[in-house]
C-alpha cells in the first residue's frame, strides 16, 4: 500500500491519517497488506507518477515481501497504470479501482449491481490503452475496397459504449421509480429521516438501535451500499421512516457519485437529515465537511450561504472510544448545542434523548386545530388519534357547536376534538 503525498495538491486529510483510511478500504476487501507506507511526491512524472528512485524502492518493497498487488491510494492516469505494472512486474490498482473492487463484491440487490457495473465500465472505457497485441488487430472492412476496419481496441470501447447507454436507461428506470416511492411517501403523513455520514461513523449500528433490525454493521468500510429502511416510533410521532444510506468517503471517484446519484437522491426527500459523525476520529472535521460537500452536491445545502433545505442534527457517535477528560468535554459541548446529540450507538447510551430530540424536532412546527366530526364517521376520529396527538375530545351539541351553514347538521351525535398535527399531517387529513 502506497500514498502519495503530492506537494502541489491540497488534501483534507494529512498523509498518516489517508493512509490508514486506505489501508482499512484494502482490508474491507479481504486483501492482506505486506507493508504500507507514504512517499512524498515534489514533482508528478506524467508517465509513473513517482520517481525513478521510488519506483525502485516499491520494487524493492515488493520483492522483499513477496507482495502480488501494489495498491496506489491515489488517481493513476492509464499510462501510469500501464508502465508501473511493467516497471514493478505487478498488477498495480489506484484508490478507485480498489473503491470499485469493494463496491462489486458488497452491492446485494438488483440496483446496486447495475450502480456498480456502470461505474466499473466507465472507469475501464479509459483503461483501454495497449497493453495487450489483440487490441491492434484490425477487424476487414466491407467490399474489395474496403477501408482498413475497426481493430480490436475500438470494437471493445464501442461496446462498452453500447453497455453503459443500456445501464443508464435501466438506472433511470430506477430513479423514475424511486422518484414515485418518495412522492407516495410524501403524500403519506409519516416523516422521512435519512441518516448520512462518512463511512464507518456507526450508521447502521445506530440504524439497528433506534429500529430493533439486524442490518449488516461492521467495523468495514463500506460495510453498507443499499438503502435500507424502516418504520420507527417517536415520542409524539406515531411513525416515522428511517432511511439507511450508503457512507461517503473522502475523494469518492466521480463514476460512483454519478451511478449512485439515485441511492443518494433518498436524502433529498427526507424530512430531517440524521449526520452521524466518528467523534473519536482525529479526523472528524474533515470528514464532515466530507460528508457537507456530497450533500452541497445533492442541492440540499447551498453553497454560497451555506444553509441546508432540510434540518440538520448531528450525531456525536462512538464516545466510548474516547479519553475520560476529552469524553466530559465533548458531551459539555454537545449538551450546549441544540443541534448536536451525544451517543454511543454499540451500547445504546444516548439514544433515549435522540429520540426524544426526534420527536421534538419532527413535532416543533406541530398546530393545534378543533374539529368537530359526526360520532358516526369512526374512520377520519381513528386518523386523528393515530396520527395527531389527541389533546381533548368531548361530545359537541351539532346545532351549538357547528354554524347553520355547517355540512355537519343533522349528522346526530357529534365529536369535539382537540389535536395537535403537523402541517403535513394537516394537510393529509384535509384530503381525507
Amino acid at each position: 500500500m502506497v500514498c502519495p503525498d503530492i506537494r502541489s495538491i491540497s488534501y483534507d486529510l494529512d498523509a498518516e491519517a489517508r493512509l490508514a483510511e486506505a489501508c482499512g478500504l484494502a482490508l474491507a476487501i479481504g486483501l492482506v497488506i505486506a507493508d504500507s507506507f507514504v512517499l512524498p511526491v515534489r514533482d508528478v512524472k506524467p508517465n509513473t507518477l513517482f520517481g525513478s528512485g521510488q519506483v525502485e524502492r516499491i520494487a524493492t518493497d515488493c520483492e522483499l515481501h513477496e507482495a502480488e498487488l501494489v495498491v496506489i491510494d491515489g488517481a493513476l492516469s492509464p499510462i501510469q497504470q500501464r508502465n508501473l505494472e511493467e516497471k514493478l512486474g505487478r498488477k498495480v490498482i489506484d484508490r478507485t479501482g480498489l473503491i470499485l473492487e469493494i463496491f462489486g463484491e458488497r452491492a446485494a440487490t438488483a440496483e446496486g449491481r447495475l450502480q456498480v457495473e456502470l461505474a466499473h465500465l466507465d472507469y475501464q472505457q479509459s483503461r483501454l490503452v495497449r497493453s495487450w497485441t489483440h487490441l491492434e488487430r484490425q477487424r476487414g472492412g466491407f467490399g474489395f475496397l474496403g477501408g482498413p476496419g475497426e481493430t480490436q481496441i475500438e470494437a471493445d470501447r464501442r461496446m462498452i459504449r453500447q453497455r453503459m447507454g443500456r445501464l443508464r436507461r435501466e438506472l433511470e428506470q430506477v430513479r423514475k421509480t424511486r422518484t414515485l416511492h418518495r412522492d407516495r411517501r410524501g403524500r403519506a403523513p409519516w416523516p422521512v429521516i435519512a441518516l448520512v455520514g462518512y463511512t464507518n461513523a456507526g450508521k447502521s449500528t445506530l440504524f439497528n438501535n433506534l429500529t430493533g433490525e439486524e442490518v449488516t454493521a461492521e467495523d468495514l468500510l463500506f460495510a453498507t451500499l443499499d438503502p435500507t429502511m424502516r418504520a420507527i416510533g417517536l415520542p409524539g410521532v406515531e411513525k416515522a421512516i428511517l432511511s439507511d444510506t450508503v457512507g461517503f468517503i473522502s475523494d469518492l471517484p466521480t463514476q460512483l457519485v454519478a451511478s449512485f446519484r439515485a441511492t443518494l437522491e433518498e436524502v433529498t426527500g427526507a424530512d430531517l437529515i440524521l449526520h452521524v459523525r466518528d467523534i473519536a476520529n482525529v479526523s472528524t472535521e474533515a470528514q464532515k465537511n466530507q460528508v457537507l460537500e456530497v450533500l452541497a452536491d445533492l442541492d440540499v445545502i447551498d453553497r454560497e450561504e451555506g444553509v441546508s433545505t432540510i434540518p440538520i442534527l448531528e450525531v456525536w457517535n462512538k464516545f466510548d472510544l474516547l479519553e475520560p477528560e476529552r469524553r466530559a468535554a465533548l458531551y459539555d459541548m454537545a449538551a450546549s448545542r441544540e443541534d448536536v446529540v451525544a451517543v454511543t450507538a454499540l451500547t445504546g447510551e444516548g439514544v433515549d434523548a435522540l429520540l426524544q430530540q426526534l420527536g421534538a424536532l419532527l413535532t416543533a412546527k406541530a398546530v393545534t386545530r378543533e374539529f368537530i366530526l359526526p360520532a358516526s364517521d369512526g374512520q377520519r376520529i381513528a386518523w386523528l388519534h393515530a396520527h395527531g396527538e389527541v389533546l381533548e375530545e368531548t361530545d359537541a351539541d351539532a346545532v351549538a357547536d357547528v354554524g347553520e351553514g355547517d355540512d355537519a347538521k343533522g349528522h346526530g351525535p357529534m365529536r369535539r376534538i382537540i389535536v395537535r398535527l403537523n402541517p403535513k399531517e394537516a394537510g393529509q387529513f384535509e384530503t381525507l
